[in-house]
């Protein structure tokens, strides 16, 4: 067999060869720091062996993936351990996370504590020590039952197989496990970790069921990765959005309705901003503005598929003895609103952009302030076009991520998600061609990106767009997928040159994504300290003595709202240092205090949040300056410092 190695070079490898034998070939070090192997895009154990040519290559601690594998090892190990010290316990799943790893386990009647997680992080550091391979081993779904046959969570999970289904298991020492793997070679690699805290989670998410304990964690290949982790942690907490979204008055979560966001007079001006905006730029850029029902039959869901692959996700009821759906997606609407009118092959690519509220029923235990609701509003467009306007009209959308994302001083990568193992819909060679066409306009842009194998919606693959934030937090927002199958089920068409009907091509775009989950990401990003632009207040205005100077700081208010600004004026009785703070920790962009020399000159003194500096200037000065700052989107403040 022969393999491409990530320089280009190639080297052939016997029948009988794993990932290990491979990096031997290269180099001594390469085969000593190896934790696992990528082979056309799919990850397997460094042991495992060869069976296809293709691109090749070693994962080491350096490499993209290797925090995950680490986290996913450690998980095991943490499993491990718990069975040493807590005999009976049984084990649900734990799986690596964003950023560290959780397990969810069955205690019975023992109440496990935060006191108990020093202990079983020493008996995590004894396993280690022994470093014990960790091997995979496929089995029966038969021989699965009954090796898990005590363990109820595990049946469940085996149960839900094929009959046919051929099951991994992973065994270290006396601990075995059911998971698909893969993981670092032995439990020697995993030297640097920590157990962060407990939670209660129902299995599966959902309440009906058995509640376990989560426990979380992160694993680190170095001791200074694991305390850089820790730190930004801390950080996190201190950036949490629910808790910077009830101090600032930005929005709240009622018992009445769990997962569906209410937004208070700060929040929602915050996202009028950014709606205002998102507007502006999609005029700009030929966008078409449209607006769909949120209820929809179930004959639209059944032709675009959801109802077959997505009902479990979807709100359901009767109008008239029809069913009917809540859109959990808005483009079937998008659809019909395409086959309306005819279409000539001048009309196209047609933009039709949408601000459109969706519904999904997520499970209890997944919801999480602004991250996880039931309720979000999609920055969709879907796009019409031509397969000969494809790679242009994507390169047009890779320049508009890059503006909207720099506005907000976040980065990104591409990720090109290819055809699901199963559960899809369409053609292979439709699957095939769609997926070399985002490829390459992602080439021809000259962006990077990865493959992350069959991970695709179930229409059509995709790109998505993986932001980061001040902390090098990671979270995915935006998406492109090109869809040639549901054109086809909803017999969409244009005429061509030859007055000929012809099937359009389907582009589903999304830059923000939620705009609930966008918006708890910048506040976060932001520490609520916002650019000036979308502040919700943007200047505080307080007089220094309300009997010698209300009367002009109401006029400064007035003059200030005249040239566009949103102002607020703090006339309480407080004493001016106490209002000052005040305004400090509302993260009021401009403080401006008025007394005896601004009254007299017609001045303000400002200080921006963020600088212990008080500057006096004129009125006009002041207003010029903070209109540029608005104009030009500037951060007032470096989100790394806040």
């Amino acid at each position: 067999m022969l393999l491409k190695l990530l320089d280009g070079k190639q080297i052939e490898v016997n029948e009988n060869e794993n990932g290990h034998d491979v990096a031997s070939k290269i180099s001594t070090s390469l085969a000593k720091n190896a934790l696992a192997y990528k082979l056309n895009g799919n990850l397997y154990d460094l042991f495992t062996q060869i069976k296809e040519d293709g691109d090749f290559e070693i994962i080491t601690s350096s490499s993209d993936e290797a925090f995950a594998l680490l986290n996913h090892s450690t998980a095991h190990l943490l499993a491990e351990a718990v069975q040493h010290l807590f005999k009976g316990a049984k084990f649900g799943i734990g799986p690596s996370i964003e950023d560290g790893f959780y397990y969810d386990i069955d205690f019975g009647d023992y109440v496990l504590k935060e006191e108990d997680l020093p202990k079983i992080e020493t008996e995590m550091k004894k396993l280690s020590k022994k470093n014990e391979y960790i091997v995979r081993k496929n089995v029966s779904k038969a021989e699965a039952l009954e090796l898990f046959k005590d363990n109820e969570y595990k049946v469940e999970l085996i149960n839900e197989l094929p009959e046919d289904e051929v099951i991994s298991i992973y065994s270290q020492g006396d601990f075995v496990d059911l998971c698909h793997g893969p993981h670092v070679p032995s439990t020697g690699f995993i030297k640097h970790f920590k157990l962060e805290t407990i939670a209660g989670a129902y299995w599966r998410g959902d309440s009906k069921n058995e509640q376990l304990t989560r426990i979380y964690g992160v694993s680190c290949f170095s001791e200074e990765d694991l305390e850089h982790r820790e730190h930004l942690k801390e950080e996190a907490k201190k950036r949490d959005h629910r808790k910077l979204g009830k101090e600032l008055g930005l929005f709240m979560i009622s018992d009445y309705g769990p997962g569906f966001p209410f937004f208070l007079p700060n929040g929602l001006m915050l996202r009028r901003q950014i709606e205002n905006w998102w507007y502006q730029i999609h005029d700009a850029h030929g966008y078409q503005l449209i607006k769909t029902p949120v209820i929809l039959s179930k004959e639209l869901w059944e032709t675009s598929g959801h109802w077959d692959h997505y009902k479990q996700n979807m709100y359901t009821t009767k109008i008239d003895g029809r069913d009917f759906a809540i859109k959990p997606m808005n483009c079937p609407g998008a659809l019909l609103v395409y086959n309306s009118q005819l279409h000539s092959y001048k009309d196209l690519p047609l933009r039709l952009g949408e601000l459109g509220l969706v519904h999904r029923h997520e499970a209890s235990g997944a919801l999480n302030g602004l991250f996880r609701v039931r309720c979000f509003t999609q920055d969709d467009a879907h796009i019409f076009c031509r397969r000969d306007q494809l790679q242009s009209e994507i390169e047009n959308l890779l320049k508009l991520y890059d503006e909207i994302y720099s506005t907000f001083g976040l980065d990104y990568t591409i990720v090109l998600s290819t055809k699901p193992d199963s559960d899809y819909i369409g053609d292979d060679e439709v699957w095939a061609e769609s997926e070399k066409i985002l490829h390459d306009a992602c080439v021809a842009t000259g962006k990077e990106l990865k493959i992350n194998p069959g991970d695709g919606a179930f229409y059509g693959p995709k790109l998505d767009f993986k932001l980061k934030d001040c902390m090098g937090r990671i979270w995915q927002c935006g998406t492109i997928q090109l869809d040639m199958n549901l054109p086809e089920r909803f017999d969409c068409f244009y005429i061509n040159a030859n007055g000929e009907k012809e099937r359009p091509v389907m582009l589903h775009r999304a830059i923000l994504g939620s705009f609930e989950r966008f918006i708890g990401i910048i506040i976060e990003h932001f520490g609520g300290a916002f650019p000036m632009w979308i502040a919700p207040i943007q200047i505080n205005v307080l007089p220094v003595n309300n009997k010698f100077h209300l009367e002009h700081a109401e006029k400064v208010k007035d003059e200030l709202i005249k040239a566009g600004f949103r102002v607020t004026l703090d006339s309480s009785e407080e004493k001016l240092g106490y209002r000052m703070r005040n305004s400090i920790l509302k993260k009021t962009p401009y403080t401006l205090v008025i007394g005896d020399k601004e009254k007299e000159g017609n001045l303000v003194t400002y200080r921006k949040y963020g600088s212990e500096e008080q500057i006096t200037i004129s009125l006009d000065e002041f207003i010029k300056m903070a209109s540029d700052d608005v104009k030009e989107k500037k951060f007032l403040v470096d989100p790394k410092s806040i």
